[in-house]
């Protein structure tokens, strides 16, 4: 028998008014003691009817019983104990108390329900029986073998039947039955999710970037590939393959795809837009200065707008700018942010709190991973590193994550050795992190590039992966469903001062509220219903209420300390930052001078070059001259020769006219 269990996304005061069906206030004047102490202990029950008066009349304003009831006295003394609690926190404090004393009680209960349904016999040796449906019995469900190797028992024995298969183990990944044409193997997809179905777009395939559209029918868990089609408008063309891009669900029915790598990239981003109802694909025209193209970036949807940030452009270098996308005027926005960014990086996870608050978690350089987390308060635009709770994960990239309410899940990813096993959720309001479930070996959720993405079922909040690279392209699918087990562990921190502080009033007074609510929590139960002497208990309640007030003091005294410290250590980063700039604007003036005094250089190498050129033309002169002044030489050497010997015979004839010999005798000799 299918049984349904509250929404692990169920927004307060509606996951209240759940628990409190559940646990028997239905709203008559008996439910609080009659329908409640027989399902939980004396001081168990005493301190539900307390909250679920504090959560639903405000602060005890009745006066005090004159009767002598112990149980009435009792009720008076742990409802005016708990001062002027928030209505809001009393409701998390109920579903919190609720859950340590009944853990099941979200698999046995309806939403606003009053009597919950039978509960299952839970014996951990029984077996999950194949879930027949219209006379067919459905293939048995797939579980991930856990940490210790071997197949996780469901933790609640409920079998949504209905097009779910057998999906019905809570905080473990799970393979439902598919069927249907799977597509290819691949990772660095785009994945969203519109009308019960998760649309797959592009990949990486052994280096291959892609361009084909899947769907999965998550109410049959069918593959089907979506035919595009093109027509003769200009703005509606065949879409490249792409990889590293985003992939966001638009208004009408519309898959949005924003940046991404590809094979012959723009020089700015390109949003393009997939209209289901034509499938066609065509570009989308934007106003204002664009950013560069990228991919391994992350788009966070924030009210109208996209937030994009970091990522790796096309010449593989990597960023850390943050851009928004109005999606009402089509309009980009380059952001001027204060304090420290991250660090320029891509292949990182984002997610929005509360519409204000931006969170970047991991991601990895060309040699490094990160486990950084960084907080952008879209308000005042500045970046923080806050203080984390809890076990902080190992560095990661190339990890998927979705927010369910207030709790934001991250699984997958790698560290440059092997993929990360373990699925974690991070508290966005405590900033707690505790761990989810880890799996073993080399399967698709240990790898990188994987996709993720949040739908409901029948009221049920459940996460859907796809993909990823571990040394093998995945096609596989793999689901999970939250349970509030991993909502609630993550609530007994209190929220970090550097984050709380930037909240407003009404929420800062909450987290505040919360954190003193938590210490009450386990002070408080020291109250007792029945079968106890009325004038002891009375006592005793009295003595615990003190204990409480004193301990909320010296709670509020330290946290007032610790903001204190906060508060100077702020201003001292402050005083470095300033300094750190100042020497920043000394070394840039010194770069500039450097920059002048090698202008300067070139100029006159530039100019001894020319020198040169012309030397080199005046030698090349020189040679000429001396060729010719070679020539002139050797024609004088034969000059002078001839002339020489004009004149050794012009001697001959004078020394025989001498001698007496006339001229023509000696001719004749």
């Amino acid at each position: 028998m299918a049984m349904a269990r509250v929404s692990s996304g169920l927004a307060y005061p509606e996951r209240f008014y759940a628990a409190a069906a559940y646990a028997g206030f239905d709203g008559s004047p008996d439910s609080s003691t009659k329908g409640v102490s027989s399902k939980f202990s004396n001081d168990a029950a005493l301190l539900l009817y307390a909250l679920y008066q504090q959560a639903t009349v405000g602060p005890c304003k009745i006066p005090k019983p004159r009767s002598w009831s112990p149980v009435e006295q009792s009720k008076w003394t742990s409802w005016n104990g708990l001062g002027n609690m928030a209505s809001t926190e009393a409701m998390r404090l109920f579903v919190k108390i609720l859950e340590e004393e009944d853990p099941g009680w979200y698999s046995r209960a309806s939403n606003f329900v009053s009597e919950p349904a039978v509960q299952g016999e839970k014996n951990n040796e029984t077996k999950a029986e194949p879930v027949t449906e219209n006379g067919n019995v459905l293939p048995e469900i797939k579980t991930i073998p856990a940490e210790n190797g071997n197949l996780s028992e469901p933790q609640d024995k409920d079998v949504v039947s209905e097009g779910f298969g057998a999906v019905g183990v809570y905080d473990q990944w799970v393979g439902p039955p598919i069927s249907g044409p799977r597509p290819r193997g691949r990772y660095e997809h785009g994945a969203a999710v519109i009308d019960d179905k998760m649309y797959i777009f592009g990949g990486n395939h052994n280096g291959r970037y892609l361009s084909d559209l899947q769907a999965l029918d998550l109410r049959s868990w069918t593959w089907s590939k979506v035919e595009v089609k093109t027509s003769g408008e200009a703005s509606q063309v065949p879409v490249a393959p792409f990889a590293g891009h985003s992939l966001i669900p638009g208004e009408g029915n519309k898959l949005i795809s924003i940046g991404g790598h590809t094979k012959d990239p723009s020089e700015t981003m390109q949003v393009k837009v997939f209209d289901l109802q034509t499938h066609t694909w065509s570009n989308l025209k934007t106003y204002g200065k664009p950013p560069l193209s990228r991919g391994g970036h992350s788009v966070t949807p924030v009210g109208t707008s996209l937030v994009i940030f970091g990522g790796q452009d096309a010449n593989r270098s990597l960023l850390n700018d943050l851009h928004i996308l109005d999606l009402e005027t089509m309009t980009w926005d380059e952001m001027d942010t204060s304090g420290v960014p991250p660090s320029p990086r891509s292949d990182h996870a984002a997610a929005v709190h509360a519409e204000r608050y931006l969170l970047i978690f991991g991601g990895g350089s060309h040699a490094t991973c990160f486990n950084d987390l960084h907080v952008l308060d879209l308000q005042t635009m500045e970046w923080s590193t806050p203080t984390q709770q809890g076990e902080i994960p190992s560095p990661r990239a190339g990890h998927a994550g979705v927010t369910v309410g207030e709790n934001w899940f991250i699984t997958g990813g790698g560290n440059n050795k092997s993929g990360v096993s373990e699925t974690v959720v991070l508290n966005m309001s405590t900033l707690s992190w505790s761990t989810v479930t880890t799996v073993q070996g080399r399967i698709p959720l240990a790898s990188e590039g994987l996709s993720l993405v949040l739908c409901s079922y029948n009221g049920e909040d459940i996460l859907v992966s796809f993909g990823g690279y571990n040394g093998r392209y995945s096609n596989e699918v793999n689901v999970l469903k939250p349970s509030h087990i991993s909502t609630l562990q993550s609530m007994e921190t209190p929220v970090p001062d550097s984050v709380s502080a930037g909240q407003n009033a009404t929420n800062a007074t909450r987290d505040l509220e919360s954190d003193n609510a938590t210490g009450q929590e386990g002070k408080i139960r020291e109250i007792m219903m029945d079968n106890i002497e009325s004038e002891p208990m009375v006592n005793k309640v009295e003595e615990t209420s003190e204990r409480l007030l004193a301990a909320l003091k010296a709670e509020k005294e330290e946290l007032e300390s610790s903001l204190s410290k906060e508060k100077l250590q702020t201003l001292q980063l402050k005083q470095d930052l300033t300094d750190a700039e100042a020497r920043n604007t000394d070394l840039y003036k010194e770069l500039q001078s450097v920059r002048g005094q090698l202008a300067s250089e070139q100029s006159r190498c530039f100019k001894l070059e020319v020198d040169v050129a012309e030397l080199r033309q005046k030698l090349q002169t020189l040679e000429s001259l001396k060729k010719e002044l070679e020539l002139l030489q050797r024609q004088k050497a034969a000059s002078e020769q001839a002339l020489n010997e004009k004149r050794r015979q012009s001697s001959g004839g004078v020394w025989g006219w001498i001698a007496g010999t006339p001229p023509n005798q000696q001719d004749d000799a």
